[in-house]
């Protein structure tokens, strides 16, 4: 099975940058390797103007890069910046995989239910954690929350009564980690 390289070539001109699209199959096919017809793509990727909003035809592209779309977005300060956030598919994806995990243990305690959730959303920040991502990772508890009640009240006839009064009074004692954003470009390396 053949592997997959995700990368990114930048060049200052469009001009150079289409003479090395048109090389680039050659060059791989040499090695046998091929590259995704839908996934490599010529995008304009140069920062907007700063004053105003950018017209639509200046309005620069974003791409996708291993799970996170890269955009041109502005500061607190208003200067333009490359922002990161959570690529809409992987997001749902893998709000998809806790609903299907959810459904499939129902039937474990609700304590190691919440043990193994508390991971998974550890697991999830440790790579999306990043700065800027932050309303991804909301969007991803709540899916969390909201997967988890749905199949807690499946679980007996009687459970489906449930309210979200009494899912938060369970969400009390048995409290979801907070989104932590564990990659941050401002904080500064130590020596």
């Amino acid at each position: 099975m053949a592997g997959r390289i995700h990368f990114i070539i930048v060049f200052r001109s469009k001009r150079d940058a289409e003479r090395v699209l048109d090389v680039l199959p050659k060059r791989f096919g040499k090695y046998g390797l091929t590259l995704h017809p839908t996934k490599t793509q010529l995008v304009r990727f140069e920062r907007p103007p700063h004053r105003g909003k950018p017209r639509p035809q200046d309005r620069p592209g974003s791409f996708y890069l291993l799970g996170f779309t890269h955009y041109w977005g502005r500061s607190r300060k208003g200067y333009w910046v490359v922002k990161r956030k959570t690529e809409k598919s992987r997001l749902k994806r893998a709000i998809r995989r806790i609903y299907l995990w959810c459904k499939r243990n129902r039937h474990m305690e609700i304590k190691l239910q919440h043990k193994k959730l508390c991971e998974k959303l550890r697991g999830h920040d440790a790579y999306y954690g990043i700065t800027g991502n932050a309303r991804a990772l909301e969007l991803f508890r709540r899916g969390v929350s909201r997967a988890w009640k749905t199949w807690l009240c499946r679980r007996s006839r009687a459970a489906r009564k449930k309210t979200w009064k009494w899912f938060q009074r369970l969400q009390a004692r048995y409290s979801l980690p907070g989104l932590k954003v564990v990659h941050s470009i401002y904080r500064t390396a130590k020596p």
